[in-house]
């Protein structure tokens, strides 16, 4: 170690000394982040705590049978994941099929039992870290899976409610 360093304790009053210099701190709103995307011509969005990791479109597999909603179950590292389609109210066109699927994990207690859902997204705008006066608590009722609404760029995002849209669009138990 080089001789010509050495930790020299501050006495007390330099911590308020400091502190003064530094100037009144301001009381910040709690920030929260936000991931936004696109799925049919609603922007919808997820606290990035419930979303596990956005991916390019898979190789799916269908199920006979399903429901319209359900596209289909894909393999993440060894998992099956059930894949829904939130926008099939709109009637997107044939062949025009999302580019990318925002994987969502409704975590549970015990952590063993978390639960796994892939949404397909047109196209994902971002993560923003927003204040709560952003979040408005109002969602369109015709929605039931969304909780309110988000503030951002000026647009609104529709917020995602994991729980809702599992019994909104419930996938297949595997």
């Amino acid at each position: 170690m080089n001789e010509d360093f050495h930790l020299v304790p501050l006495p007390a009053e330099a911590d308020t000394d400091l502190l003064e210099a530094l100037g009144p701190t301001e009381e910040r709103p709690p920030e929260s982040q936000y991931c936004v995307f696109r799925s049919g011509r609603e922007r919808f969005c997820l606290p990035v705590l419930d979303v596990e990791e956005v991916l390019e479109w898979p190789l799916l597999t269908k199920l006979p049978l399903g429901p319209a909603y359900l596209v289909g179950i894909f393999n993440l590292r060894g998992a099956i994941v059930p894949l829904v389609d939130i926008a099939i109210t709109e009637g997107r066109r044939p062949g025009l099929l999302p580019k990318h699927v925002v994987v969502a994990s409704l975590r549970s207690e015990s952590h063993h039992d978390d639960i796994r859902i892939g949404i397909a997204a047109d196209e994902v705008i971002g993560t923003y870290s927003v204040n709560t006066e952003d979040l408005l608590e109002q969602a369109p009722e015709n929605v039931p899976h969304c909780v309110g609404m988000l503030r951002h760029d000026d647009r609104l995002a529709l917020v995602i409610d994991l729980r809702r849209l599992l019994e909104v669009f419930p996938g297949p138990s595997i």
